[in-house]
């Protein structure tokens, strides 16, 4: 694989990142409330940096 081309993610793979059940992820997903994915056919994919940012945004302002 080219240097510059980022792997992408799946599901299973972002779950198991996150530590969160597969289920949580889909009912996000639903929602529009995870991080941006891509749909790829049936399945569906993720950009680790994508997921880096959304993390960001998430962080606890409690605890900055």
């Amino acid at each position: 694989m080219p240097g510059d081309v980022e792997r992408l993610l799946t599901i299973v793979e972002l779950s198991e990142m996150l530590g969160i059940p597969v289920d949580t992820l889909y009912g996000w997903r639903h929602r529009g409330e995870g991080p941006q994915g891509y749909r790829i056919g049936r399945h569906v994919r993720y950009r680790r940096s994508t997921v880096e940012v959304w993390l960001e945004g998430r962080l606890d302002p409690a605890r900055r």
